[in-house]
């Protein structure tokens, strides 16, 4: 696709000395292998690959402290990895330097029960910590679709379907280890659900995108597993119409778990690929949490609510493997959306307003994309105020790449008006930085870039990520 450029120019050579200090320490778990190195050089974002000049394999902290220590010598750039699933370039090695592969960081340190809480290496998943711990009566929540690993989670602030009940990786996050650029392992609290012991460091962290430190374990809450769980799904005659439920629904303070708005678009292309028969008009998919009786009462209010908004009744899914076959065909929404244009690339963004504007956003951004030469599909964690846009764009063709992001631009610029954010839970990555500006001031980004040089002086942490560069003075 023919994307922005990445800045090559920018790209640091990585010294031979520096290479021989991680094969030392690594052996073969440092590759230069050109496919190893092509893998892990993309991710799911519509940009060029830029491949790091190597990788290696991180099985430790100590391995960890080992490849800032040797990077940290030679000023040569380190780009955490984890899940590779990130959407905005997040992982995209633009300056060059090595990419750090934590997934074989992938031991559940502790589970304590009594304090429902987990000690989780980097590089766990959010599907193995909930198997590992599904006869302890609890689980973790936080579900952004993917299979995404502890560590990018944190590091992106990833929240997904169950952040209107549970929040998101901020919400739920206790502490972290940390390896800085210095090669210094701090931890940056200690277990107790809440301190008033000096500044956060833990939120510092969370959301920084491998550009302050290189996050080891994360320390994240637990919880019980409802006692009844009951999901369904409801057909509207209109985006509109299905916002409109929601919002009515969070106003009134109904604790569903997951509330996820498909329009008409993906809808169809949802029964295609994971062969379905939901009726193809734009639907939420809700989800109630809580006591058999609790989840009883939610769902008849909400019932109530979405009738008054032309909604159709409730087609349950009362079974766990009708509840695991319509949430799994909701997560790979992705790939089924793919399929409405083959052998098109997927643009996706997202923005994040108060639920108050969502209905309009969407609105504007549905009129948008209306008139778009290319497919598109819309996709919500509506609950939250936050929805995601799919642009599936021909590969070859500048004028719809030049299109798409004219539309991005305006989508983010209205949610920016509406005292919304560029990025409600993708992250700032290459794609964002643009906006940074924009929605935080001169100042503000200032003040980050402040905190940067403190943290990582050398810029060698993930460089080129979420501070645009500041604008030279005016003469």
């Amino acid at each position: 696709m023919n994307a922005p450029a990445l800045p090559t120019s920018l790209r640091r050579a990585v010294p031979q000395a520096c290479l021989d200090a991680l094969a030392a320490h690594f052996g073969d778990r440092l590759s230069l292998s050109a496919a190893v190195r092509e893998h892990h050089g993309r991710d799911e974002s519509p940009f060029p690959a830029a491949p790091p000049d190597a990788v290696v394999f991180a099985e430790s902290t100590e391995d960890v402290v080992a490849a800032v220590n040797a990077c940290a010598a030679h000023g040569v750039p380190l780009i955490p990895y984890g899940s590779g699933s990130s959407l905005e370039g997040h992982l995209l090695a633009v300056q060059g330097g090595i990419t750090l592969d934590l997934s074989k960081m992938n031991r559940v340190v502790s589970v304590n029960t009594d304090d429902l809480t987990a000690t989780v290496q980097a590089g766990v998943t959010r599907k193995q910590l909930n198997n590992d711990i599904r006869d302890t009566g609890l689980f973790f929540p936080i579900d952004p679709g993917a299979d995404a690993s502890f560590g990018g989670m944190a590091a992106t602030r990833a929240s997904g379907t169950n952040a209107v009940r549970y929040g998101t990786m901020r919400d739920n996050i206790l502490s972290l280890t940390v390896v800085t650029a210095q090669g210094k392992l701090i931890r940056t609290a200690r277990r107790a659900k809440k301190s008033s012991a000096g500044y956060d460091l833990t939120r510092l962290f969370i959301g920084s995108e491998g550009t302050l430190g290189i996050i080891t374990e994360v320390t994240v809450r637990l919880y019980p597993q409802p006692e009844a769980v009951s999901a369904a799904v409801c057909n509207f005659p209109s985006v509109d119409a299905a916002v409109a439920a929601v919002i009515q629904t969070i106003q009134m303070g109904i604790p569903v778990a997951r509330v996820e708005l498909l329009d008409d678009a993906t809808v169809r292309a949802v029964n295609r690929y994971s062969k379905l028969t939901l009726r193809e008009t734009p639907l939420l998919l809700f989800e109630f949490h809580g006591s058999p009786a609790g989840v009883e009462e939610q769902a008849t209010l909400v019932q109530e609510i979405t009738r008054e908004h032309g909604g159709m009744d409730f087609d349950w899914a009362v079974h766990p493997e009708d509840r695991n076959r319509l949430w799994a065909a909701r997560h790979n929404v992705y790939f089924a959306t793919l399929q409405l244009r083959p052998g098109a690339r997927a643009s996706s963004t997202d923005v994040c307003v108060p639920i108050s504007r969502l209905a309009d956003c969407i609105r504007q951004t549905n009129e948008d994309l209306a008139r778009a030469s290319f497919p598109s599909c819309v996709v919500g964690h509506v609950g939250d105020g936050n929805f995601h846009v799919q642009m599936l764009l021909d590969p070859d063709s500048e004028a719809e790449w030049a299109e798409a992001e004219a539309i991005n631009r305006r989508m983010v610029r209205r949610a920016l008006d509406m005292d919304g954010t560029c990025t409600g839970e993708h992250g700032v990555g290459l794609h964002k930085m643009q906006f940074m500006d924009d929605e935080h001031g001169e100042d503000a980004l200032e003040l980050m870039r402040q905190i940067k040089q403190v943290f990582d002086p050398l810029n060698i942490l993930n460089p080129g990520k979420v501070l645009p560069q500041a604008s030279p003075p005016s003469p």
